[in-house]
């Protein structure tokens, strides 16, 4: 089983710089006019999930609850930190998250549609 994440957004561009250029993912797909709808799929080569986002003429209406979250664990703590380092780098806005757990293992941002992000450290 694969696993596509999609989202409606009102600047695709800022996305595609958020979680490609920023957060390291790749495009692994993109799309114009297909029904009024133009998008571009991002995740790592050979993994089965990806992030889809989208834009239209329709205006999407967000509401992101603080516990809505997209988890990325990166392998070390090297990479981790690079990661971080980059985000804080960016201006990206960093957020208390609701949950403690999340601020012990990891650290939130949000991304340019106000959803939040956890970096964590993948533990063996």
């Amino acid at each position: 089983m694969k696993l596509r994440v999609a989202r409606h957004t009102k600047d695709l561009n800022r996305m595609i710089d958020f979680y490609g250029r920023i957060l390291g993912l790749k495009v692994i797909d993109q799309f114009k006019d297909h029904d009024n709808y133009d998008g571009i799929l991002l995740g790592m080569p050979g993994f089965d999930w990806h992030l889809e986002f989208t834009v239209s003429d329709a205006v999407p209406v967000h509401s992101p609850d603080d516990d809505d979250l997209l988890v990325f664990y990166a392998p070390s703590l090297l990479e981790f930190q690079a990661i971080k380092e980059k985000f804080i780098a960016n201006h990206v806005k960093h957020v208390e998250p609701i949950n403690p757990y999340w601020a012990k293992h990891g650290i939130t941002f949000e991304d340019p549609d106000g959803f939040r992000i956890v970096l964590s450290i993948i533990i063996h």
